[in-house]
């Protein structure tokens, strides 16, 4: 089938207590890796670039495999641009294909990011575009964009139920105290705001830095609303050290292929991993 729009997918997860994996991919074998694992388990699937990986690919050659992938398989799937500040790179994204963007101003002032998110909002209105912004301050590191442990605000839910009325915004990803990145140590995350946010917003409410929370935490956060699902440093991780592991026991290699399969492998089964956390599984 067509790549879909986030959006249904969203709503449906969040109408039914569960959340859809979003996984930033940097190559066509993480690309087909996460799509096999949706495919095994009949999930539904949220393909995420970032705006390094965009420049990195094309934003064109990024949606076209999507395409592929998507018109290969029975399972819905919906691409997504990640973190993206840049208007100009949205609409590129958009007009390339992609289903799902992000627009990120939440370094800006309150009424700044409101701006910045109807621009968009109205921008991808006429293509059915789901769109998703970011309030308070995730931080860690995410691609280019660095957030210090400091300057990380949790979103206020009052605040959260005002942008979203002033926005029409689809989904809403509220800094509720996990980081970009592997965790030094458990993460501070904070449930009761979860949950105040919840119950002020009906959009899907998303949960960015995936990678690395416990189990138990995953599942009290989609308890309390969280329909989407970020997992991108572990992904990598996982990618690279199988790759890793080839070199070590054959430094002479030199076929693609050869590395690239137990990457890929590695990879899937770890995705499949995160969307049984997620309670998709079969929920496509």
């Amino acid at each position: 089938m067509a790549l879909v729009s986030s959006t249904p997918l969203l709503r449906k997860a969040r109408a039914e207590g569960y959340c859809v994996g979003a996984f930033n991919v940097h190559t066509l074998e993480m690309l087909q890796a996460v799509v096999e694992a949706a495919e095994e388990t009949k999930s539904p699937l949220i393909i995420q670039s970032t705006v390094g990986t965009v420049k990195h690919l094309g934003a064109d050659y990024i949606a076209a495999a999507a395409t592929v992938a998507s018109n290969r398989s029975s399972v819905p799937i919906a691409l997504h641009l990640d973190h993206c500040s840049d208007f100009g790179i949205i609409m590129q994204c958009i007009r390339a294909g992609y289903t799902s963007v992000m627009i990120d101003a939440s370094h800006d002032p309150f009424d700044k990011n409101v701006a910045a998110t109807r621009k968009v909002v109205e921008a991808a209105a006429a293509v059915g575009v789901n769109v998703e912004a970011e309030l308070g301050r995730v931080g860690g590191v995410e691609d280019d964009i660095v957030v210090d442990e400091r300057d990380a605000l949790l979103a206020d839910p009052d605040e959260c139920a005002k942008f979203v009325e002033l926005t029409g915004v689809h989904t809403l990803a509220p800094a509720i105290g996990t980081a970009h990145g592997i965790y030094k140590g458990d993460p501070n995350i904070d449930f009761d705001r979860i949950g105040r946010i919840a119950s002020k917003v009906s959009i899907p409410l998303v949960l960015h830095g995936g990678s690395g929370i416990p189990e138990n935490q995953v599942r009290k956060a989609v308890s309390l609303g969280m329909s989407k699902m970020n997992v991108a440093t572990e992904l990598r991780i996982v990618f690279s050290d199988a790759i890793k592991e080839v070199f070590a026991a054959n430094p002479e290699e030199n076929d693609p292929r050869k590395y690239m399969v137990p990457a890929k492998l590695a990879l899937k089964a770890a995705a499949i991993e995160k969307m049984r956390l997620c309670g998709s599984i079969g929920k496509a």
